[in-house]
């Protein structure tokens, strides 16, 4: 179990009010947020459609905090670069959105930026055995991919897999867990071994003024 102190929090933008994403980035940011987690949806690897690289390109300015982007788009490959150069710190890809995910990784370290992979609830562990070498995030999606807002799926033992995996690798990897994360699901994962926790509605829901204390329940903090 992760202990309060080591809990990142990363704010889903997904849930944000998309008419003021530069202003909600700041003020997440101020409010403790340690990752701002930006969802990227193309309508083809999954049912929805988001933002693409010019967005978050303009959001850079508004934090300092790392930018954790995760692809939901496929093939995944043709937009590395940008994306890159759009200001991401962390580029989370999905094994299916491509042929060759284990060059992806490789891309994606060759460009200078952090290199995570995504197991949607039917994705397996094992498929991360070959490539932890290349990896420096593993996110388990507790629901699957495409809304904001869907009910937690209790993976706990699949989070536990990766964390065991984790335990034996030679370099620090984060476990992130995304979907249905809120206050009460939060222990559980945070228990499971989970250090990096993505939320969005739980953040957002309150508006600006429920930021500071949304992100302190999540890490664990006492409300």
């Amino acid at each position: 179990m992760s202990s309060v102190s080591d809990i990142l929090i990363a704010p889903s933008i997904l849930s944000a009010d998309f008419a003021a994403l530069g202003e909600a980035v700041s003020a997440i940011d101020r409010a403790g947020a340690d990752y701002i987690h930006i969802d990227v949806m193309d309508g083809h690897y999954v049912p929805n459609i988001t933002i693409g690289s010019s967005v978050v390109k303009a959001l850079r300015p508004h934090s300092k905090k790392p930018f954790d982007v995760h692809l939901m788009i496929s093939p995944v490959d043709l937009f590395l670069e940008d994306f890159a150069a759009a200001g991401a710190d962390i580029i989370t890809i999905h094994p299916e959105a491509g042929a060759h995910f284990h060059r992806t990784l490789q891309t994606i370290k060759a460009l200078g930026k952090k290199a995570g992979i995504a197991l949607n609830p039917g994705t397996p562990v094992s498929i991360l055995e070959n490539v932890m070498d290349l990896v420096d995030l593993v996110l388990v999606m507790t629901v699957n991919p495409g809304f904001g807002g869907q009910s937690f799926i209790p993976l706990f033992g699949k989070i536990k897999a990766v964390r065991d995996l984790i335990a034996v690798t030679d370099h620090p990897v984060d476990l992130e867990v995304d979907g249905g994360v809120n206050i009460e699901t939060a222990k559980l994962v945070r228990a499971a071994g989970a250090n990096v926790l993505v939320a969005g509605t739980a953040v957002f829901k309150e508006g600006a003024s429920g930021y500071e204390k949304n992100i302190r329940a999540l890490r664990g903090h006492p409300v």
